[in-house]
């Protein structure tokens, strides 16, 4: 058996889709000279300040090594701040600037423009149904923790 017609492949379609929202998320961001996962590093941030490492590579769907490649990053430009040592543990909580803040508010604006020009198509309970329904299938392929 096969998967069938790839433009009635749920997979495929979602790939597709995924790969366009970040092909359009990149080109919105280069302004400011971030990359999709550095706006996410942010983003996540903003709303969950303090996270590990750790806990920031597995919310932007990153490795660890890679976050912490874009944690520098952010760092050198002044735009996110991490203690020196630990508080306890091993953990370096990371926080955002002032000027990290700034940035995250253009950038949400950007990728906000990007979002609703995806979701043009769809009516209010359309977008509704499909976050719903990404969700479904997200969940069904998450193994339990």
């Amino acid at each position: 058996m096969t998967v069938g017609p790839l433009d009635q492949s749920a997979g495929y379609l979602l790939k597709r889709a995924a790969t366009a929202l970040r092909t359009a998320m990149e080109t919105a961001l280069r302004p400011l000279d971030l990359t999709v996962p550095q706006y996410s590093c942010l983003e996540v941030l903003s709303q969950r300040p303090g996270l590990s490492n750790a806990e920031l590579a597995r919310a932007v769907f990153v490795t660890r090594q890679s976050m912490n490649l874009v944690l520098r990053g952010l760092q050198d430009r002044g735009l996110v701040t991490r203690p020196a040592t630990a508080p306890q543990g091993r953990a370096l909580p990371s926080t955002l600037t002032p000027e990290g803040r700034e940035r995250l508010r253009a950038a949400s604006g950007l990728v906000r423009e990007v979002q609703d020009r995806m979701l043009a198509p769809f009516s209010e309970a359309g977008r509704e149904r499909l976050v719903h329904d990404l969700a479904a299938c997200a969940d069904a392929l998450t193994p339990d923790e």
